[in-house]
């Protein structure tokens, strides 16, 4: 039996593991596909203290690589169901069933897609889905904001102070973001607004060079032309195979404060699975420092395995 368990290998997980076995606990990270989660599919990251420039698939090797020199393992595998149980919690997975004390659930979170053509061809190549992340790589340059919430409005005033250009786009005919953050989009000079209007195909050739866009209203379209193509439209945290299991909030992440405790005992949340104000790779780390530091106190609280 393991002191640990960490189901996801983000950046969430990786650090969980770095400080999990540094503090002396049996760890393993259990990850159905690579290291990294979305930051390994990040181009370039500009924003990791200590890394002025660094590719995600790097950053998450070198976490990956930090976390097994000191002695955590990786196992792959799907996880098929989790069976929680005070001390003895047992996890089934494609490869085979791990049993252990507690568990860290670091499965993090998949971004809403438009579904439309070229998304998928030129993410990383001018379509992201994180302005704080990628707007400084358009600086100077023109862009567009798809969405209505307050994720999207935010996302197009921090691009208005850095961009030439920002086009707004949103399919209906007012935000569902809150008022104060719109009176603040509609007075930005440089941010444009498209409303009653989608996207139907982003279009390039190595890169974006634009994008095409519907008024639902009328049926007319028209060619946008932008360089960066930011997509927020919402986030779908991955809780499905915990979803009937534990607590939630209303937006289906894990409910689980700064101590990242969840309703159940020696069961922790960190990552963009958890509900919170801030969703970066930093904030990331943070709630799997704090995860594994809670799972350790808890293991010394309740005496297992003395």
């Amino acid at each position: 039996m393991y002191d640990l368990a960490i189901i996801g290998e983000g950046p969430a997980g990786m650090t969980a593991a770095i400080y999990a076995t540094r503090a002396g606990l049996s760890t393993v990270i259990i990850e159905r596909m690579f290291s990294g989660g979305q930051m390994g599919e990040t181009p370039e990251i500009d924003n990791y203290p200590g890394f002025e420039s660094i590719s995600g698939f790097e950053l998450s090797s070198k976490m990956a690589a930090h976390a097994k020199k000191l002695g955590a393992e990786t196992m792959r595998g799907d996880v098929t169901d989790i069976e929680f149980s005070d001390g003895n919690n047992l996890i089934k997975t494609s490869s085979r069933d791990v049993r252990t004390k507690t568990v860290i659930l670091a499965l993090g979170a998949s971004h809403r897609k438009l579904g439309v053509p070229g998304e998928d061809k030129y993410k990383g190549l001018g379509v992201s889905y994180c302005a704080t992340c990628d707007g400084n790589f358009f600086r100077g340059k023109d862009v567009c904001v798809v969405g209505g919430g307050n994720t999207a409005l935010e996302d197009a005033l921090y691009l208005a102070k850095i961009c030439n250009s920002v086009t707004l786009i949103h399919r209906r005919d007012a935000f569902r973001g809150f008022d104060s953050l719109a009176d603040r989009v509609s007075k930005e000079p440089n941010i444009t607004l498209l409303l009653s209007s989608v996207v139907t195909e982003i279009c390039g050739n190595e890169r974006v060079e634009s994008v095409t866009v519907k008024n639902v209203s009328t049926n007319e379209t028209s060619s946008v032309s932008v360089s960066g193509c930011f997509i927020a439209v919402g986030m779908i945290p991955n809780t499905d195979i915990v979803r009937d299991k534990i607590e939630l909030t209303p937006s289906g992440h894990i409910a689980a404060g700064e101590s990242t405790q969840t309703n159940l005992p020696g069961v922790f949340a960190a990552g963009d699975i958890r509900e919170k104000i801030s969703y970066q790779i930093i904030t990331a780390c943070a709630d799997g420092a704090v995860a594994a530091h809670m799972a350790g106190m808890y293991i010394a609280e309740k005496g297992f395995g003395e």
